[in-house]
């Protein structure tokens, strides 16, 4: 049996804290590069994402307005509901309806929707960014994380929401006036946080203009 003295387990912990430390450093250095990479594709991320905005568009004028009787989807409020107003949308689409919704909104378009539109986001700031020489000469990890906290809040609200209505469209014991106040709330909320990115890129698209 060997033991160990404190003074040498000291020295072993110091060496790997010393260790990690650079690990940690080249991860969010790496990360970082990730992200400001982003702005390379930032056409090909907006042509995506459009195309994906009209299909989804597509389907909710042609196709889920139809089976909620030309009442508009929860989620497409802006402005968020009433409980009265979001029991009336799933009385109106009954169980079949919402199965539908589901299967063909929240398991398909908008399951990769708000990923494609933050990656977008953050690949616009990023090159609109790199126009401006405030913005250029700042370290490319703060230069990334601008990016991410600018639109991180906003991708953590949307797949809240979608999990807030379809659980709301998969139950419909859930739905009572807590439940869908929450869900509207949500709503509110990814609408208001998106404003703030789409917001920084129409300031930095004109900054970028006028030089």
């Amino acid at each position: 049996m060997t033991s160990r003295s404190p003074a040498k387990a000291r020295t072993i912990r110091a060496d790997f804290d010393q260790d990690a430390a650079p690990d940690r450093q080249g991860l969010w250095r790496g990360l970082s590069f990730a992200v400001l990479r982003l702005s390379r594709h930032a056409a090909a991320l907006s042509f995506a994402s459009f195309a994906v905005f009209l299909a989804m568009n597509a389907l909710e004028f042609f196709y889920f307005r139809h089976l909620s009787g030309g009442l508009p989807s929860l989620d497409m409020r802006v402005t968020g509901f009433t409980p009265d107003e979001g029991m009336e949308w799933l009385n109106a689409l009954g169980r079949r309806g919402g199965e539908i919704i589901i299967v063909w909104h929240y398991l398909t378009f908008d399951l990769l929707f708000p990923a494609l539109l933050s990656l977008t986001l953050v690949s616009l700031i990023s090159a609109l960014g790199r126009r401006l020489s405030a913005f250029r000469a700042m370290p490319a990890q703060i230069q990334a994380l601008f990016s991410l906290v600018l639109v991180l809040p906003y991708t953590i609200a949307d797949y809240a929401q979608n999990l807030a209505v379809a659980r709301l469209l998969s139950d419909f014991q859930s739905a009572n006036p807590d439940s869908l106040t929450f869900a509207s709330s949500l709503i509110v909320t990814k609408f208001a946080l998106l404003a703030i990115p789409v917001f920084v890129i129409a300031v930095f698209a004109l900054a970028g203009r006028r030089r």
